[in-house]
């Protein structure tokens, strides 16, 4: 080895680690900008998700405020045919039957209507045929005077609401004519 290449080997090793200390300064700061990134990523999801959640309990409040608000209009439109029976019980003793009979009808028709705002109908019975949707059969009786299958009887009232039947009508179905 000559003299000249003695001087260019430490020369070289220090150009190296030159290298190696930017290299690692570069990787450094990359990390540092990734770390950065990531912090900020953390941030809008964390701010994401605490939006998600509180338009979920606000959609919930306001779905609980409408049912409160609709359940609290049907109790007021009840509160009418509530204070007309109160009111017939207090004089019933002075009423002759007719006008307590037409006091009932009329305190059964505005609770009827009551029911009607709120989208409910009675089932359809005597005369009609038989339907296990929205009858439910308590008894079969023979009758000449209607055709077998046919609703003869209603002995409770049935309800529907839309499509929805909440309740059936328990009625008494012909079994066709005597034999």
């Amino acid at each position: 080895m000559t003299e000249s290449d003695s001087e260019k080997q430490p020369t070289q090793v220090d150009d190296a680690t030159q290298n190696t200390s930017a290299l690692a300064g570069d990787l450094e700061g990359q990390l540092a900008a990734a770390r950065a990134e990531a912090e900020q990523y953390k941030d809008k999801y964390l701010r994401e998700y605490a939006d998600k959640d509180n338009y979920r309990k606000r959609a919930e409040r306001m779905a609980e405020d409408r049912i409160r608000r609709e359940k609290r209009d049907f109790l007021e439109k009840m509160f009418d045919v509530v204070d007309n029976l109160d009111r017939a019980m207090r004089f019933q003793d002075t009423l002759d039957r007719d006008t307590l009979l037409q006091t009932l009808r009329m305190t059964q028709w505005q609770m009827g209507e009551a029911l009607k705002s709120e989208g409910l109908t009675p089932v359809a019975t005597v005369g009609e045929v038989f339907n296990p949707y929205v009858h439910e059969a308590v008894e079969t009786v023979r009758t000449g005077e209607y055709a077998e299958g046919t609703v003869v009887e209603e002995v409770r009232k049935g309800y529907r609401m839309g499509d929805e039947t909440l309740r059936p009508a328990r009625v008494k179905v012909s079994a066709g004519p005597d034999a």
